[in-house]
């Protein structure tokens, strides 16, 4: 029976812009022996980029930048990703190279680096405060288009991002418009007081969530010490805790009120509105608040109308919607003698995630600014002139849109699974044939056959057959594992060559998705995820990334566009970690909203580490005004109620037990004790080989390794409010 490593003519057309490198084609039986056993060597079927030149455009285009990064993020000439940090007013001497902040932070200080560990979250506050006053400039141009006489002033719902720069940062730039807070728990109140004790008076300071009598003790402080505070019933019994509270501090409450609205859109992020929403009154019981209000004459405290109606709201159709019905319910408590004066439209202004402007995505919205702050004031207005009812104040809650963009995750490919097509010399293929059993011998005919009359569908089917008889002879014991391999090898090869296209790669990840990605794990979110440089090169191979952590779900395997794979660019040398070969960084943006909040410490890798970067006139255009190293093995050992420095001592004396092995010299028990002692102040993650806590030293010892890679302890590092500064030279 002739032996066979190809089949027919593989016809399969190419994806655009690529043409096959080698033979497109499989060799046929003229290439076969007299004895039928085939003479080729190893031909592989890869993809070679056409044209021969590859220009940074093509890769903005192929990972959608302009679509879900404009206006901040672009692909300049260097083929790096640059950030705009004041959106579409950025000059371009004003753009920031992303490669050159983190070749900043990573480098060593002897180097003039910061010396920090990757994975790294780069904060942008210009960027920040362009998404607040890009904001509250689309509500201002739609209140003067429309004649609305009300103004706009919002708050951001801190559960997005608590960090206390970004809450910080977000009063200071918008204090000039009122910007406030919301909160949703006591903690989250605290800090908002705090804050806005530095912000403007008018701001709001909205206190959503469930609510027992101390959290509403401490909204009512909020009011003695002249913060604009409004205590948002969530549910109906609140009331009774408010009025009581209220009455024995002495503190006449500003209460508002959240309404379950009938309207709701589908899909993940519309599952909690609508009637059978986790929070919100029924018009029953909000009709019940009110007479309850009026019996203790505190109806004049109701000044606030609040709602949502689901994050990533898709379309202004539905959000007018739900506006309009909101709009019907104020008009109402104003006709019932309450002094609403405020229309809270919550969450939901959502960001484009994928660039596609969709209208019907969880990760696309197919809406501006401008347009959603249109739909609100014109759906308002239209009611409240229909009613004769004056124009409300107009307040927002939007978190994601607000902080998304100004945050990027970046980290670096560790390794990558290779492919290459197995070998099959004349011998091991003859012996291969040789050995299958009829059954398999049969398929393996058949194979053969229909490679002769170039029927590929009809080679890939016998392919399967003959792979699934050999595994099932394997496990019977029947077949040995190089006749296995053998086949596999054979099957690889046909599949590949008939299809078209080489294996999907493994990336490795010097990362944590559930600690730095958890929304992809937890609810599939997608974000873009692309290379930050080497974009004026093609993507030679398609890969998947997969993280650090003992879990299967530890990769991220669905990427933006409905794509199941990610094209990448092949490592150089062996990869970043083993110091041979050039890191390969790659960034997840627009994750600036809960990924921080909702991380955990599976398999204890704790977060990255965080810097802040602002645009400034220097020679490269940014200065790192803050630098946070991520938290060291001994940070996330304390979180699980371990005590770093009692597990050393436990070491420290095995150690001084065991490593000398019986020698007076008692060098080697002190520099391993040494390197324990490093081990509890770095990161989880990988580092360089060059910076291990231990290396051997000889036969019988160890030697502390004093590299200037290493990266101290948050605690070791600065104290609380000390702020580093550092400008690009």
């Amino acid at each position: 029976m002739p032996a066979l490593a190809c089949c027919g003519d593989a016809s399969v057309e190419p994806p655009p812009g690529y043409v096959f490198a080698g033979e497109s084609t499989l060799p046929t039986s003229e290439v076969f022996s007299s004895s039928g056993v085939p003479t080729f060597t190893n031909t592989t079927a890869t993809f070679v980029a056409m044209p021969a030149t590859w220009a940074p455009a093509q890769s903005a285009a192929l990972y959608r930048v302009d679509g879900w990064g404009a206006p901040y993020f672009t692909v300049n000439s260097s083929g790096n990703i640059s950030i705009r940090p004041h959106g579409v007013e950025t000059l371009a001497h004003q753009e920031i190279d992303l490669l050159k902040v983190v070749k900043k932070a990573s480098k060593p200080k002897s180097s003039g680096g910061l010396g920090l560990q990757l994975p790294l979250i780069v904060r942008f506050p210009d960027v920040l405060k362009n998404r607040l006053e890009s904001l509250q400039s689309a509500f201002n141009f739609a209140i003067q288009s429309h004649g609305y006489e009300a103004h706009y002033q919002g708050v951001y719902p801190v559960k997005c991002n608590q960090d206390r720069y970004v809450v910080e940062d977000i009063v200071d730039f918008g204090s000039g418009f009122r910007f406030g807070l919301e909160a949703g728990s006591k903690p989250e109140l605290l800090l908002a007081m705090s804050c806005l004790c530095k912000g403007s008076p008018e701001a709001f300071l909205v206190c959503n969530g469930f609510k027992d009598a101390e959290y509403v003790s401490l909204a009512l402080v909020a009011r003695k010490l002249h913060l604009n505070t409004v205590i948002v019933l969530e549910q109906e019994e609140e009331l009774d805790i408010v009025i009581d509270i209220s009455r024995k501090l002495g503190v006449r409450p500003v209460i508002g009120v959240r309404a379950k609205l009938r309207t709701k859109h589908s899909g993940h992020f519309g599952s909690t509105s609508g009637e059978n929403g986790k929070f919100g009154l029924t018009t029953v019981q909000i009709l019940r608040v009110v007479k309850k209000l009026e019996q203790f004459e505190m109806l004049n405290c109701l000044q606030l109308l609040h709602f949502h109606i689901g994050s990533q709201i898709p379309s202004t159709a539905l959000l007018a919607d739900g506006v309009g019905e909101a709009a019907q319910i104020y008009c109402e408590l104003v006709r019932l003698g309450a002094c609403v004066n405020v229309i809270d439209i919550g969450g939901g202004l959502g960001i484009d995630y994928d660039g596609s402007k969709s209208q019907d995505s969880d990760i696309s919205v197919g809406y501006s600014l401008e347009e959603y702050a249109s739909a609100v004031v014109q759906a308002v207005r239209l009611v409240c002139d229909r009613k004769g009812v004056k124009h409300p104040v107009l307040c927002s809650e939007s978190g994601r849109a607000i902080v998304s963009h100004h945050s990027i995750l970046l980290f670096e490919a560790i390794s990558a699974s290779s492919y290459q097509s197995p070998p099959m010399s004349f011998d091991g293929l003859q012996d291969l044939v040789e050995r299958l059993p009829s059954d398999a011998l049969a398929d393996y005919h058949n194979l053969y056959a229909a490679a002769v009359r170039g029927e590929n569908d009809t080679c890939l089917l016998y392919a399967e057959q003959l792979k699934h008889r050999c595994v099932e002879q394997f496990k019977e014991g029947s077949l040995g594992i190089e006749q296995l391999a053998a086949v596999d090898g054979l099957c690889e090869f046909v599949s590949k060559v008939i299809e078209g296209s080489d294996p999907v790669r493994t990336y490795h990840m010097n990362l944590s998705v559930f600690t730095s990605i958890p929304d992809f794990w937890g609810i599939g979110q997608l974000f873009p995820i692309i290379p930050i440089h080497r974009l004026d090169e093609c993507p030679a191979v398609r890969g998947i990334l997969s993280d650090l952590t003992c879990d299967s779900d530890g990769k991220i395997d669905k990427f933006i566009g409905g794509e199941s794979s990610l094209p990448l660019h092949e490592l150089e040398g062996n990869g970043c970690i083993s110091g041979d070969g050039g890191s390969y960084y790659l960034g997840m943006f627009l994750g600036g909203a809960y990924e921080e909040a909702l991380g955990g410490v599976h398999n204890l890798f704790g977060g990255p580490s965080v810097v802040r970067v602002s645009q400034c006139d220097g020679p490269h255009g940014f200065a790192v005004t803050h630098a946070t190293p991520g938290p060291s093995c001994g940070d996330v050992l304390r979180m699980m109620q371990f005590e770093p420095h009692l597990m050393f001592e436990t070491l420290k004396h095995r150690a001084e037990e065991f490593a000398n092995n019986g020698d007076d010299d008692s060098s080697g028990s002190i520099a391993l004790a040494s390197g324990l002692a490093r081990y509890f102040d770095n990161m989880p993650y990988l580092m360089a080989a060059s910076s291990c806590s231990l290396t051997a030293a000889g036969g019988n010892g160890y030697y502390y390794c004093n590299d200037d890679n290493f990266v101290p302890s948050v605690d070791s590092v600065a104290v609380e409010d000390e702020q580093w500064s550092y400008c690009v030279a």
